[in-house]
């Protein structure tokens, strides 16, 4: 299995590089990616700028850095050097976010779609060649620059509407998802994505599906964790239509819990669906915060080495 680990979280009392530390380790246990988002804490590229130079194979991604507040040029630029540091293992991940957040800036959530589109366009131009000449609705874009080492990066969208993940397909290198369920991913997600890639004579995408994951033998107790920690996420339109979908009520009974076998079936029927790669959100469940990470992490990291 391709399996990445979704993490970013600095652990109470810990400094913020113990982060470039984790991703140190997560090269070691064999993880094919590390993932985090750009949300209010740290600067997602900055962190994997320093992650790139102590490691040297493990894929580097954000999940996701939101576009509104962000030029695509300046995006970009910072996105090549990061890039450069790393020997070319970033992944970009962008996306709208969401109303109520982008609005508090002051700014418009203003046809996401769209913007998204354009966007993505300029950022893909500049990654692949340093330069952009772009003239389109919602972006004119006439710039370029000239990073030492550039090389191309991958983009990858977190889209969940049909006209977000055509635009992913079409412009994009993929998308990167999260509160999906495997049934939209068979259905809907890999379905309208490969279709757009093709239809614009591109390589098919990727479909990298994040996911909170719990190892537990007590299924009911580990999602009434994953209910307590992730519930904020369904009160989000984009994330609440996605579990919907799935005729979910609370947004951690999304999780993917129980014994290894029960984990292994879970994570394996997602690929069956659709998914090229899995990125696990570890949480712990029960008494033993430790004891239960630690179980988690080892059926994944076997997972992640088998052949």
């Amino acid at each position: 299995m391709k399996i990445g680990i979704y993490g970013g979280n600095v652990r109470r009392g810990q400094p913020l590089t113990s982060l470039v530390d984790e991703v140190a380790e997560r090269e070691e246990q064999g993880f094919a990616s590390y993932w985090t988002p750009q949300v209010g804490t740290f600067d997602a590229l900055t962190m994997l700028a320093l992650a790139g130079r102590a490691t040297s194979r493990i894929e580097l991604g954000t999940a996701v850095v939101p576009s509104y507040p962000r030029h695509p040029s300046a995006l970009a630029q910072q996105a090549a050097t990061v890039n450069a540091l790393c020997g070319g293992r970033l992944v970009l991940g962008v996306g709208p976010s969401h109303a109520p957040g982008i609005e508090a800036l002051g700014l418009a959530y203003d046809r996401p779609a769209l913007h998204m589109r354009e966007y993505v366009s300029v950022l893909k131009a500049l990654g692949d060649a340093g330069r952009v000449d772009f003239q389109g609705r919602m972006y004119s874009v006439r710039t370029g620059f000239a990073c030492p080492d550039a090389q191309p990066f991958q983009v990858v969208v977190s889209a969940l509407a049909p006209l977000m993940l055509k635009a992913a397909g079409e412009v994009a290198d993929g998308t990167v998802t999260w509160m999906v369920g495997k049934n939209t991913i068979a259905e809907r997600t890999a379905p309208a994505i490969a279709q757009a890639a093709s239809g614009a004579g591109r390589a098919a995408p990727r479909v990298i599906v994040g996911l909170p994951v719990c190892v537990h033998d007590d299924k009911a107790q580990a999602t009434a964790r994953a209910v307590q920690i992730f519930q904020g996420y369904g009160q989000l339109p984009n994330y609440r239509r996605q579990l919907d979908a799935e005729g979910l009520n609370q947004a951690g009974e999304i999780a993917v819990v129980g014994d290894e076998d029960d984990v292994t079936g879970q994570l394996q029927a997602y690929l069956d669906a659709g998914a090229t790669e899995v990125i696990a959100s570890i949480y712990p469940a029960g008494d033993d915060s430790r004891g239960s990470f630690a179980r988690t992490t080892a059926l994944l990291r076997e997972l992640a080495n088998q052949p």
